[in-house]
């Protein structure tokens, strides 16, 4: 049996990649490294982190000495963790760590550094890294642990993907590397700002087997109203189907930087052991989210951490993430 092993199960780590001076963060560099912080110093109350970075001395001066903090030097392009790391698969009793291939989504920035990082580091992994000839970033793909994959056709299907294969090859090859049974595609669904083609971890999440949370608008006025309802009824098709139940998010209200409209979404929550890990932005829809996440989680604890400077760079808290499942060690 083949499955990719869902978020919300049991973690080994999570991995993450520190902001330097030769990232896009470099216009803000200190208060994106002052954030990353606050977000590992959470993560490793709970569970391992193993740190990414350019310099490992001068990014350990960030810290306090923790068992749970692990560093590896190793220089990328930028920090989208999510989307460059490798997936998590169980075959078997065996965890096969998935390395697919890593294009800046759909080759839109330079990510060569990035798309080799998986096999530059990969002595420090317990298991064996598994190159895979096939574009895929982990921020696109859900899993709910049990063979159904949800996913978006504006990213996965998109031509400046795997533009050789016709879409039923695509998700034949899904089903086939990531051991699922179903494919299940939103066909809208978008936020302002998004450069990966509508990722599914910033519109929809798997919190369980059968849940799923999502972003809903409820403000006619919004640019977003009309893609998130339409996505709203797609979910609500695939809920009576396959009996999930739905755990509708706020969108917020508009966030601005240089004049632009940035993806600040609650969907792009962390789970770690024993607690979720969820953004927030300095507006006012905060408290209504981390009141749902309260209510949903009853048995874990919730952690809010500001990601208002992460979304400058058009990505939040899930995206700068990787996590790892139980059975994998750091070495």
């Amino acid at each position: 049996m083949k499955r990719f092993i869902a978020e919300f199960e049991e973690q080994s780590f999570t991995q993450i990649i520190f902001p330097h001076a030769k990232s896009d963060w470099i216009d803000y560099l200190q208060e994106a490294q002052n954030t990353f912080v606050n977000i590992i110093n959470e993560i490793i109350k709970y569970q391992k982190c193993l740190v990414v970075c350019d310099e490992v001395e001068s990014v350990k001066k960030h810290f306090l000495e923790d068992k749970n903090l692990y560093f590896i030097e190793y220089q990328t392009n930028d920090t989208w963790a999510r989307d460059c790391s490798v997936l998590c698969v169980q075959e078997d009793e065996n965890i096969n760590l998935l390395d697919f291939t890593f294009t800046g989504w759909g080759g839109k920035f330079d990510a060569s550094k990035d798309n080799a990082m998986s096999q530059a580091i990969a002595n420090y992994y317990s298991k064996k890294v598994q190159t895979i000839d096939f574009i895929l970033e982990g921020g696109g793909v859900e899993s709910n642990g049990a063979g159904i994959i949800l996913t978006t056709s504006e990213c996965v299907l998109n031509k400046n993907r795997n533009h050789t294969l016709t879409s039923e090859r695509i998700t034949q090859n899904l089903k086939s590397f990531l051991g699922a049974s179903e494919i299940l595609y939103l066909n809208h669904g978008y936020l302002a700002g998004d450069d990966t083609d509508s990722h599914i971890d910033t519109l929809a999440r798997f919190v369980d087997e059968k849940t799923i949370m999502y972003v809903k608008c409820n403000d006619e006025k919004d640019e977003h109203y009309k893609e998130l309802k339409l996505m709203e009824e797609e979910l609500q098709a695939m809920a009576k189907t396959h009996n999930f139940t739905l755990i509708a998010l706020p969108m917020t209200e508009a966030v601005y930087y240089d004049d632009e409209r940035i993806p600040a979404t609650y969907a792009n929550f962390l789970f770690v052991n024993g607690a979720v890990i969820v953004p927030t932005y300095n507006v006012k829809e905060d408290a209504e989210a981390l009141e749902i996440f309260r209510k949903t989680f009853q048995n874990k604890e919730i952690v809010g951490v500001d990601c208002s400077v992460l979304i400058r760079q058009h990505g939040s808290l899930h995206c700068v993430t990787m996590n790892f499942a139980s059975g994998v060690d750091i070495l």
